[in-house]
């Protein structure tokens, strides 16, 4: 691990119990107002406390394997410690934060390919849900969300996990990923429309 300011010290972060993840946490087909948050600079703790959850659950939305989140998740926040000064509040830091996820993932993935290994749909979150059927139950949700969302390319997955799951706006959306707004309207609309076509492929009903 390099050291990220110079100061001799080395920056680690890890993630042993991440929050379970919803297969969706809501939708954005209505527009909503986007979120401002106030010009005051950011704390490094501060950011890791509050996003370290989305961090993660980004990551493994946008393909990062099971085994190399805490290694990917970590790689997210080196970036955010060099770069936070940089921010500026054009859109929330939820939107600046998965700019800097979407690389990270995009990053991790091409490694997977150049080492030519498979990657292995994750078992499910675990849950600590005191019944076993329930647990079996969102496992088998959670995966095939996954198992979907790998069916659709890059662009359209991330626009799809920030509106439906994230519940970002998309004037939001469209700073993270540095878009026009029609662009991110039209991305979500056909992957919308792949992902209920490969689902009903699959038989499946949507979670």
């Amino acid at each position: 691990m390099t050291d990220p300011d110079g100061s001799g010290h080395v920056l680690r972060v890890t993630r042993t119990s991440p929050a379970p993840a919803l297969p969706f946490a809501g939708s954005v087909f209505e527009p909503r107002a986007p979120v401002h948050e106030a010009h005051v600079p950011l704390e490094f703790d501060a950011v890791y406390d509050e996003h370290a959850d989305f961090v993660w659950r980004s990551l493994r939305r946008l393909g990062v394997r099971e085994a190399s989140l805490d290694d990917a998740l970590q790689d997210v926040f080196l970036v955010v410690h060099r770069r936070l000064g940089e921010f500026e509040p054009r859109s929330s830091v939820k939107a600046w934060l998965f700019a800097i996820v979407c690389r990270v993932a995009r990053d991790h993935r091409r490694l997977v390919r150049r080492k030519g290994e498979h990657e292995e749909l994750p078992a499910g979150v675990p849950d600590r849900a005191p019944g076993p059927a329930e647990r079996l139950e969102k496992a088998e949700a959670l995966k095939l969300v996954d198992a979907l969302l790998a069916e659709l390319d890059d662009d359209k997955r991330a626009v799809f996990v920030l509106a439906e799951i994230e519940e970002l706006s998309a004037p939001e959306i469209a700073a993270a990923l540095d878009v026009k707004l029609n662009t991110v309207y039209s991305r979500l609309r056909a992957a919308r429309r792949e992902f209920e076509l490969a689902l009903a492929r699959r038989g499946g009903v949507r979670p």
